[in-house]
């Protein structure tokens, strides 16, 4: 690795160190697995993975990070967290994530003071600061540590480190929660988000990597990683699609012409929208 990233590793190991004890909120994604398996390298059985069960939280996501919590040898407390329950989160506001967020940091650390450990940390990384995250105004307010933050590791630093390190997720696609696939001031409700969930899943067992269904009510607004675009261009692949997608409730399935990327239901909002809902 460059100098330059080898500096941002021994940084986060040092911040870990300081803290002696550290609860992961843990969703099995590329940050949060990176963060659980350096946390435990540094910090042995003073770590533990909290992962949250939910509604807005696929299956396959959460076998998976059982799955890396058994590999590094971490205990793994299961709670749930249900987003659907908390005032105000299924009517979908422009601060949709601090509501959940709040409450996810919230249980996380009431875990981790019935366990004796003195800090949550969390998965965000340098990327986010530039992103329109309610959430991490939920995570300040808790004093949450966010340890690959602090030491200035992006999404493709935790990529490669990842991949030296021989954490499995090196190379795993961007996920978010299922409610980010709604239009802010769209009803979110359980039906809707399984909905996705099903959607998304016919999608990953057809061979695509990165992808998200958009819930547009009655349409489905698929989007597909650039370089997998070509891949749907394909009538037989396309019937198979459709045919699905009604069967699960969709009237209508299409595909939006500029692919995947991160969050781009906020492509919507102003500036105004997003300083006011981080204020």
């Amino acid at each position: 690795m460059s100098n330059k990233l080898a500096d941002k590793y021994l940084k986060l190991k040092e911040i870990l160190k300081n803290l002696n004890s550290g609860a992961v909120a843990f969703s099995g994604g590329v940050d949060s697995t990176f963060l659980l398996k350096v946390a435990h390298d540094v910090l042995g059985k003073n770590v533990i993975a909290v992962t949250a069960r939910s509604s807005t939280y696929p299956e396959r996501e959460f076998n998976e990070a059982t799955q890396y919590a058994k590999e590094f040898g971490v205990k793994h407390v299961v709670i749930v967290s249900e987003e659907l329950d908390i005032e105000g989160f299924a009517q979908n506001p422009v601060n949709r994530c601090y509501y959940c967020k709040h409450e996810l940091f919230t249980k996380v650390r009431d875990v981790a003071q019935e366990h004796g450990i003195s800090h949550v940390l969390d998965g965000s990384n340098f990327d986010d600061i530039s992103d329109f995250r309610p959430g991490m105004h939920a995570a300040k307010e808790l004093k949450v540590v966010s340890p690959l933050k602090e030491a200035g590791l992006t999404k493709d630093d935790i990529r490669q480190l990842s991949k030296e390190l021989g954490v499995p997720t090196w190379n795993k696609p961007a996920f978010a929660c299922l409610s980010s696939r709604f239009p802010y001031g769209h009803e979110i409700t359980a039906p809707k988000l399984k909905m996705v969930e099903l959607a998304e899943q016919f999608l990953l067992d057809l061979g695509f990597r990165q992808i998200r269904v958009r819930h547009h009510e009655k349409i489905a607004r698929i989007e597909i990683a650039k370089e997998e675009r070509i891949k749907l261009f394909n009538t037989d692949l396309m019937d198979q699609i459709g045919t699905y997608f009604k069967k699960i409730g969709f009237d209508y399935a299409t595909v939006d012409l500029l692919g995947y990327r991160t969050g781009s239901m906020n492509e919507v909002l102003s500036e105004e929208d997003k300083a006011k809902n981080l204020a």
